[in-house]
């Protein structure tokens, strides 16, 4: 891989992923909102060994700044290796569940966001034919739960679109791949307290990400056992499901 554009470059297990690539000599492309993180983040991977970093600041919910965004990656990097998505929220879902606003806005931020990108960046891919568009998205779309079903939804959205998406790529030599990391210790999720034998670091889902990019992987769940996990949840009938306090 030489070129690598990274949408929310700012966030743990996007960084994660960007230095073991930076050992590479890869050139990157970042995009965050949070421009000064960004400058740090650019000058750590510099460190590590990329061989060029070059940033734009993106706010993914002004819809209005992604062609000019994505237009800038493309400038720098010519072509496009890798992409990866890994923006997004942790939601309160009581408070979205009292604030239609909230709620829409959140919805927007973990996936019409997203949707709206990849909508942007499928052309660019088709046009080049080839690479691979990483999108994390989430195992809580894979079952609506009453402790999270706003971020569940989004996400639930977000992978349906890039099975899809896949489809209609794989023609055109474009690799999609969908990753739906379980629980992982990341600034997000700071404040849960998440049982420590399911949990992972950004590091362990970083390498999960790579290999899976590598071995043009359909879809990734990591920790791995979340497959099986959510494989369950998936089928406990609507009578039972609709009882359990998850």
């Amino acid at each position: 891989m030489k070129n690598i554009l990274i949408i929310g470059a700012n966030s743990a297990i996007a960084m994660a992923c960007a230095r073991r690539w930076a050992l590479q000599g890869p050139n990157f492309f970042l995009l965050a909102r949070d421009t000064q993180r960004l400058q740090q983040s650019a000058d750590d991977l510099r460190g590590r060994g990329a061989k060029q970093v070059g940033t734009h600041a993106l706010d993914v919910l002004d819809f209005g700044q992604h062609a000019q965004a994505l237009e800038a990656a493309r400038s720098a990097l010519s072509t496009i290796d890798v992409v990866v998505l890994a923006h997004g929220t942790l939601p309160d879902q009581s408070a979205c569940e009292q604030d239609v606003a909230l709620a829409m806005q959140e919805f927007s931020a973990n996936g019409m966001s997203v949707i709206a990108l990849l909508t942007r960046l499928a052309p660019m891919f088709e046009q080049q034919g080839s690479g691979c568009i990483a999108v994390i998205s989430s195992v809580a779309g894979d079952r609506g739960r009453p402790s999270n079903y706003l971020y569940g939804s989004a996400k639930a959205a977000v992978s349906t679109f890039c099975e899809g998406l896949r489809a209609r790529l794989y023609r055109k030599g474009v690799h999609v791949l969908l990753i739906k990391p379980g629980f992982v210790a990341t600034p997000m999720t700071a404040g849960l307290n998440l049982p420590a034998a399911l949990t992972s670091s950004p590091e362990k889902v970083a390498n999960d990400i790579c290999n899976a990019v590598e071995k043009r992987s359909n879809t990734l769940y990591t920790a791995w056992f979340w497959r099986y996990i959510m494989l369950i949840i998936r089928h406990i009938p609507a009578f039972v499901f609709k009882k359990i306090r998850l």
